[in-house]
Formats: structure tokens, C-alpha cells, sequence
């Protein structure tokens, strides 16, 4: 069960797509923290420096879906939370 779930689902050019991945690309290699706006509101998060990463590409009659998934635990491999040393 999550302890916490945030979704946002719009309509972008493409345009704003690739502006919105760069955006998250660039805080993923310059920083240890990533904050997400999603709407009016933001979280921020610890990304370690290693994240297991999962494409997936599938094609309907109608449509295209492309996602990009990073997933890392909450916490080290010694059990204590990230960030914290």
C-alpha cells in the first residue's frame, strides 16, 4: 500500500512534453533531491545516485503509450532512510 500517491494526467505539446522530461532530467543529474510540480502543488523526493529504470513501449489499434519508470527504495541497504547518514 503507498504511503502516498500523486497523479496529474493533461494534454501538452509536444513541445512541453520534451520540456517537462529535460526539466526532470536536468534535476535528476544535478541534484540527489527532485521536486515535481504537479498543478499547484510539489514534492520533493531523494533519489539515490543508482535507480532501476523500465521502459515500456505499446501500440493499440488507437493509440501509442509510452512510460518511463525509475523506482529505488525508501531506504539504504543498512535500513536507514535516504538522505540520512
Amino acid at each position: 500500500m503507498s504511503i502516498l500517491k500523486v497523479t496529474r494526467e493533461e494534454m501538452l505539446s509536444r513541445a512541453a512534453a520534451a520540456r517537462l522530461l529535460s526539466t526532470l532530467a536536468a534535476a535528476l543529474a544535478d541534484s540527489d533531491q527532485l521536486q515535481v510540480t504537479l498543478g499547484g502543488s510539489s514534492i520533493k523526493v531523494q533519489v539515490p545516485d543508482e535507480v532501476r529504470c523500465e521502459i515500456e513501449v505499446e501500440v493499440d489499434r488507437d493509440e501509442v503509450e509510452l512510460e518511463v519508470e525509475l523506482k529505488w527504495p525508501t531506504s539504504d541497504h543498512d535500513g536507514s532512510p535516504q538522505g540520512e547518514t
